[in-house]
């Protein structure tokens, strides 16, 4: 069992994003160390990108001003890496392709694997391309998690879960993320039950959309686990100072918990 699958045993976990280096990956140090404090289970890092296609306007916008602030792929690996041993929870990347490619794919691989990170989500990848990408990042023992959504057939539905690991990002609605005024998908049981007679064993998160605990308490008994992100966000910026976007994310993380248990 890898670090990720590990934490959906005897609970659902909470996985929480946030985007790297926004404002500072100083500040991205500080949110690592109080999420894990106050209880969340895996943490996700967005790799700042000009052109975050499946986000919507929050995530866009934290990406810019990670982006304005200096931050980079490898500035973002070399903080993880030189915090790694103060971080117990598994760290997650979530960025697009093109990151990577530029990066150089099997250095990437390396250098992520040596930071300690334990997954990676390419939301812009699909499960049967780059196929040399995945034997990286299995070789050095990361876990790559792909997407679903409610529009996915059953014939693609068996491509992305054979291979994905860790656990597997199934989206609560169509469209970006951060949507929050639709709702998750209407039929989500049926939706989360389809995926997975697929998936087997693989841990199921849900995503995008959830905004709340009230939203969380509708809808925490269809899936493994619950995976916020916008939401987190806005919290945070809705702080003027250091401290107050700390406490923001904690508040709101403690909520989250209190909903899902």
């Amino acid at each position: 069992m890898n670090k990720i699958s590990a934490q959906f045993k005897g609970k659902k976990p909470l996985v929480t994003y946030i985007s790297g280096g926004d404002p500072s990956l100083e500040m991205t140090e500080k949110l690592i160390y109080r999420l894990q404090a106050e209880g969340a289970d895996i943490i996700e890092l967005g790799i700042p990108f000009s052109d975050p296609l499946a986000d919507g306007p929050v995530i866009q916008e934290a990406s810019q001003r990670a982006l304005r602030g200096g931050t980079t792929l490898k500035k973002l690996i070399a903080k993880i890496d030189q915090i790694q041993n103060q971080v117990e929870v598994p760290l997650i990347l979530m960025g697009y392709y093109n990151s990577v490619l530029n990066y150089g794919e099997e250095e990437f691989a390396y250098d992520i694997a040596e930071a300690g990170i334990s997954g990676v989500i390419i939301p812009d990848l699909p499960a049967d391309e780059k196929a040399e990408l995945s034997r990286y990042l299995a070789r050095s023992g990361v876990s790559q998690i792909m997407l679903v959504t409610p529009n996915t057939s059953e014939q693609r539905l068996k491509k992305i879960t054979a291979k994905s690991s860790g656990f597997l990002y199934c989206v609560a609605h169509l469209g970006t993320t951060g949507d929050d005024q639709q709702g998750v998908y209407p039929e989500l049981e049926n939706y989360l039950e389809r995926v997975r007679n697929s998936a087997g064993e693989l841990p199921l998160g849900l995503g995008f959309g959830i905004d709340g605990p009230e939203k969380v308490k509708k809808i925490i008994d269809y899936p493994d686990g619950i995976i916020i992100g916008s939401a987190l966000i806005k919290q945070i910026q809705a702080g003027d100072k250091e401290k107050e976007m700390l406490d923001n994310a904690g508040e709101f993380v403690r909520s989250i918990k209190k909903a899902i248990n």
